[in-house]
Formats: C-alpha cells, structure tokens, sequence
C-alpha cells in the first residue's frame, strides 16, 4: 500500500502520523525457520540484508523501511552501498560499516491470521504488542499532532511524514489516499555547468546540469527539468546561452545520458532548487528549478561548502 501526496496535514483525531524515513520500503514474510524480504517492485531483496534475517521464528507479515544511518540520520546515499550487493564476503564488511535498521510500521498477519482487512490502529495495536526491538528492528512512534512532526521532521533535517487515517485497510500494491506523504522539499544552491534542449524542440531550454563547488573543481550533481516552462526557459538560455565553452566544466565525468546532447557554459550561473536532497550516486533527487541567485556566486557556494553550511 502506498501513499498519495497531500496538500495539507490532517488535524482530526481521525488521523496518526509517523516519520518518513528515507530507505527502502519492504515486506518482510516471517516464518518459524527463515523469512524473505521483497522490495516494493516485488523483487527479492532478502539476500542483501543478513542482519534482518533474525526475524524469522514466527509466522508474520511486517512491513516497514530498510535504513541506513549517518550522522544520526536516513541516509539513502548510505543505503544505496547495501543494495545491490550479494557477495557474502563484501556483505560481511558493509555490515560493519553500513549497519541498516527495519522500520515496521504495520504487521498484515500473525500466526497464519490475515490483518489487511483490519483497521489501522486495530494492526499498531496488535504490531506493539509483539516487542519488535532489537538493534537492526524498531518499531518507530506514531503521533497524534501531525503539524507539530511536520515541524519537528523539517527541524531534524528528516525526509517529511506520513499520514495515515486509522480506520484504513491495507490494500496491497494500491496507492491509497487513506495514506497521505508530506515530504520536505529543500532548497539548495548549485552552479549551471550546462543546457539541453526540450525534447522534439530546436529552440526550447528543457533542462540544466548543475554542480557543487569543491577545492577540486565543479561536482556534477543531476539534471535540473522540473520547473522550467512558460517564460523561465527563455530568460534562463538567454543568461546561458553567451556562456558557451567547447569543453565539460565538471571536474568528474557526466554520465552519457546526461552529457548526450548538452551545452556547456561557463559555469558562473547560481540557482536555486528545490528537492530531496542527494541520492545514492551524489544526484539530487527529484530536483525542480525555483530561479537564479543573482545574489550568490560559486565562491560564496564553495565557501559555503568549507564551512558546512547551507545556502
């Protein structure tokens, strides 16, 4: 069961919330002698995960995040080192340095009793009475104040909440708006090291490619297309269009997908973006456009960056 982005945090007693953790979302098929864990596109991902196989030894279907931490926090660019790989031996090393944590928050079946058809706070009942506690399972705190979690996850530096209405069946595979997503958007600076067309269009900017200062050189960071339309794309080429260079201005390599077809320019553009911060490869995720910081130039990002502070 997945959720639907809402547009405002339910207030009614109807409703409880709980944090969005940035990992991966899997079931966990629990038996007396193993159990599987399949990913939200059905695939098996129990392999990748040997500290989770301790839950097997009773009859249970949970499901929940699989997390990595950094600093305290999800972190998906640290989980991204733990899913595809299956090499006991390289297992056995990220298990010490990249340790992840199952996130339950539902429990759809208990000693060959089904629960989807049960109400929500009736399945947190029955999912707390099981003392899921151990170092790599948790059973995380739900809250009543969905405003107050949207502002404590925003402080925290966390991905956003979610909001579940108590009377809700778990309707598998379904995107239900019984379940609402409230993710937190930031927004960040970056540098324009390129341009591409809009597809099937010869004149149209569709998207920009965007780095991070560092003491060596300009980071390639992602493709930036969510966010330029209607009159941003022509005032966006008109400001990078005299910029033109023949040469990449990234200090790494740009993947060919995203190198295919780009103008490169001097990179001396600042803009804004909003998204859900840097994933796995050091890409941002979900990055939509949100205007140029004529106030900002790479120097104050770079050292910006030096400090550890956000611009």
């Amino acid at each position: 069961m997945l959720a639907t982005r809402g547009d405002h945090v339910p207030t009614t007693g109807e409703w409880l919330h709980e944090v969005k953790w940035d990992g991966v979302r899997a079931l966990a098929d629990c038996r007396k002698d193993r159990m599987w864990l399949t990913s939200r596109n059905e695939n098996d991902v129990t392999g990748g995960y040997p500290e989770l196989h301790g839950l097997a030894g009773r009859d249970l279907l949970l499901d929940g995040e699989i997390v990595a931490f950094a600093d305290g926090r999800p972190s998906f660019a640290a989980l991204a080192e733990r899913m595809h790989v299956r090499d006991t031996r390289r297992l056995s090393v990220l298990m010490e340095r990249v340790p992840v944590t199952y996130l339950i928050f539902d429990v759809l079946r208990i000693d060959g009793r089904a629960l989807d058809r049960e109400r929500l706070d009736t399945r947190r009942e029955l999912l707390a009475s099981l003392d899921l506690a151990d170092v790599s399972w948790q059973v995380p705190t739900v809250y009543d104040d969905g405003a107050m979690l949207l502002r404590a996850t925003d402080e925290q530096g966390l991905e956003g909440i979610v909001s579940k209405r108590r009377s809700s069946r778990y309707d598998f595979g379904a995107r239900s708006p019984h379940w609402l997503k409230f993710p937190h958007r930031r927004r960040t600076s970056w540098v324009v090291g390129g341009w591409r067309l809009e597809t099937d269009s010869t004149s149209r900017l569709g998207a920009v490619l965007v780095g991070e200062p560092t003491p060596d050189g300009l980071i390639f960071r992602g493709r930036v297309g969510s966010g330029i339309a209607g009159k941003v794309g022509p005032l966006l080429k008109q400001l990078l269009e005299p910029l033109a260079r023949p040469t990449s201005p990234f200090a790494n390599e740009v993947p060919k997908v995203d190198a295919l077809g780009t103008r490169w320019v001097e990179p001396v553009i600042v803009i804004d973006v909003e998204s859900l911060g840097l994933g796995g490869q050091g890409r941002l995720r979900q990055p939509a456009y949100r205007g140029v910081r004529d106030d900002l130039t790479p120097t104050d990002l770079l050292e910006a960056g030096l400090l550890g502070e956000d611009q």
